[in-house]
């Protein structure tokens, strides 16, 4: 694998971010896009080729230093890559699903005055996601891990004129840093038993790690290895939206929808997912770690997803969605199927970021409206999105024979086989939610393209501005379909959506396609789960499995509950007031955090400023100080008053004490 093609690969995007942002002036808008699109292209052709290299091409793993940076008491800081399958299929997909999202934001940020910014970020954001997965030490991947949250708050915040999305990418940025706190104590504590920042040499060393017990009270001590996974599970926790460090991601939705795509449902949120996978041969010898990584993804995977139920902004219900299939994932990384997470997170990328730019299409049809409440029978005006849309939704329920059957299907059944404590709670929690992610998932299908037309009844009201990201366009038009810059990429990622889990199942769940870069200890039924199984026949056996029944379930649910008899719907939002409370009040994580953990800063943050910084430092160490020096002065200066007779007092005074001195010392 020649080396110079993989060092081509992150620095196209990065060239481009910075002729698009220093020089977005001179080239111009139409120079600015070009640029962008022609280096993610040009990146995403060489990702697929090194893809084909390693799976059909016969070429083995790279694995080296690029450039040695510094070496400090003998631990190296380098750039490397390490390029096996898995690195080889995240950098497909990232690059895939960038190069969509960047033609489609030349027709949906078009009338943007920060057009040429809004390029440069996301080709930046394209660069740093590749370094990410590409690393081969932890110092490049944490390099990686935060450039990510740096361009992500950048994109969140780009209407950085409103309120609401200053809010919401400080939102994003601190609870990214509670969780990158636990994850540079995990890469600490790897340096520490190691000494050394390379991959190979922390995986050689996981078994000796495993054995060792770390202090954590005068009499107590904990095991090494497990602490470790834990403070690496947390920065994946903050990165890809885990309970309770989650709260973010809805919120992110104030940023373009681009971004909602290509960050927020494809990319950045599953670098969290890669990360634990990547470092399986060191969770594989901790089942502690591995149990709380297996709850904390179904208790993710199913309370997130009930909160699509009760929103009616329709990119804030993909985004719920998307915490709970990263849930998905996470339960899979739990039962040691590395693979069927994986499997899942491609799969999800295709279906996911098309349902995220289908929302923008029809927000761009419904001038900038995102209210589900204001929509209604769209198919007609914008039957493109409409059955794009639909394909992702089918994608996303597990229909049989689309990808998102075979990813889901075989998480499930891993979950199912699992002896590893918190597995029967797991497989109920992703088992129910497949009824869920259905009726969440067609109740926005049903209330934007289907059922009465309820836009009109909106025409007399004033837009909400909270929407209207573009300006005043308020209702005085027609839904229409959005222009074909905006629509070829959905119907790119139409295509994978449907075909890429059938022609990928066996492959990729048969246990061998990732080789050396998963490691499991013991036998893993989920890996060979389409081990000479067909996907045509996988699907068939699927029809008669309870997970396709749920889903089914779910869609009828919806279909009466918010097309057939709407009444229905509000009738049991009245019975159930308590728990619609509870949801629309997203459980009260945001209340706890903006009630009691940021007044609590707060309050601390006040004490030690008035009393730490203006009490004692200013008061007593800086002030107080040069009072005392000052009385001191005004003392000891009345001894000088010029008498000669005062001072000959004085020095026999001194002469007396030096002779007792000497008395005494004799």
């Amino acid at each position: 694998m020649n080396p110079t093609e993989l060092i081509a690969i992150p620095l196209l995007p990065l060239a481009a971010a910075l002729i698009a942002g220093l020089c977005g002036r001179w080239i111009g808008r139409a120079g600015a896009h070009s640029v962008t699109c022609l280096a993610v292209a040009a990146a995403c052709a060489l990702s697929l080729h090194v893809l084909w290299q390693l799976v059909w091409g016969g070429v083995p793993s790279f694995e080296g230093t690029v450039y040695t940076w510094l070496v400090s008491d003998g631990v190296g800081m380098q750039v490397g890559f390490l390029v096996d399958r898995l690195t080889a299929l995240m950098m497909a997909v990232v690059t895939f699903v960038s190069l969509c999202v960047h033609i489609y934001t030349i027709g949906y940020m078009r009338d943007d005055p920060g057009y040429t910014r809004f390029f440069s970020y996301i080709s930046l954001f394209t660069f740093s996601m590749l370094m990410l997965v590409m690393s081969n030490n932890f110092m490049q991947l944490f390099f990686g891990w935060e450039a990510v949250g740096v361009v992500s708050y950048l994109l969140i915040g780009f209407w950085y004129q409103r309120e609401s999305a200053i809010f919401a990418n400080l939102k994003a940025f601190l609870v990214n840093r509670v969780g990158d706190f636990g994850f540079v104590l995990g890469i600490a504590g790897i340096v520490y038993y190691t000494h050394s920042l390379d991959y190979p040499v922390a995986f050689a060393a996981a078994p000796r790690m495993a054995q060792a017990m770390l202090p954590f009270t005068a009499h107590t001590s904990v095991p090494a290895l497990t602490l470790i996974c834990i403070c690496l599970f947390v920065g994946a926790m903050g990165k890809s939206a885990q309970v309770p460090l989650h709260v973010w991601l809805p919120d992110s939705m104030e940023g373009p929808t681009p971004i909602s795509a290509l960050i927020h449902a494809a990319t950045m949120v599953t670098a969290g997912i890669f990360m634990v996978a990547r470092m399986s041969p060191l969770f594989e010898y901790s089942d502690t770690a591995l149990s709380l990584v297996l709850v904390i993804g179904a208790t993710t995977a199913f309370f997130m997803g009930l909160l699509g139920v009760v929103n009616n902004d329709i990119k804030r219900v993909i985004a719920y969605s998307t915490l709970s299939q990263l849930g998905y994932m996470t339960v899979a990384l739990g039962a040691s199927a590395y693979g069927a997470g994986i499997f899942h997170l491609m799969t999800h990328a295709f279906f996911k970021a098309l349902l995220f730019l289908a929302a923008g299409s029809v927000i761009i049809g419904m001038h900038h409206e995102q209210d589900m409440r204001r929509m209604g029978g769209l198919a007609k005006y914008m039957p493109i999105t409409a059955v794009t849309c639909w394909i992702g939704a089918l994608a996303l329920i597990g229909t049989p024979l689309f990808s998102g059957f075979y990813s889901k299907d075989a998480i499930i059944e891993a979950v199912h086989e699992s002896h590893r404590y918190g597995a029967g709670y797991a497989y109920w929690c992703v088992l129910l939610g497949v009824f869920i992610t259905a009726l969440y998932t067609f109740r926005m299908l049903f209330m934007t393209f289907h059922g009465a037309e309820r836009f009109r009844q909106a025409q007399h009201h004033a837009a909400d501005g909270a929407h209207d990201r573009h300006g005043d366009h308020g209702h005085e038009h027609e839904p229409h379909e959005s222009p074909a810059v905006v629509w070829v990429p959905l119907v790119a990622l139409a295509i994978p959506s449907v075909l890429i889990g059938a022609l990928t199942v066996a492959p990729v769940l048969h246990g061998t396609f990732f080789g050396g870069a998963i490691f499991t200890r013991g036998a893993q039924a989920a890996h060979a789960a389409g081990e000479g199984v067909s996907a045509v026949r996988l699907a068939l056996e699927g029809l008669a499995a309870p997970p396709f029944w749920l889903a089914l379930a779910g869609v009828v649910t919806a279909w009466l509950f918010f097309l057939r008899s709407p009444s229905l719907a509000d009738a049991a939002g009245r019975r159930l007031h308590a728990l619609r409370t509870l949801l629309v009040n997203k459980y009260y994580f945001d209340w706890f955090n903006e009630h009691v953990i940021a007044a609590l800063t707060r309050a601390l943050g006040t004490v030690l400023w008035k009393g730490g910084d203006q009490v004692l430092i200013d008061g007593v160490l800086v002030n107080g100080t040069a009072q005392a020096v000052s009385r001191l002065g005004s003392a000891t200066r009345r001894l000088q008053n010029g008498y000669l007779y005062s001072y000959a007092f004085w020095m026999m005074i001194g002469l007396a004490v030096l002779l007792g001195w000497f008395l005494a010392h004799a």
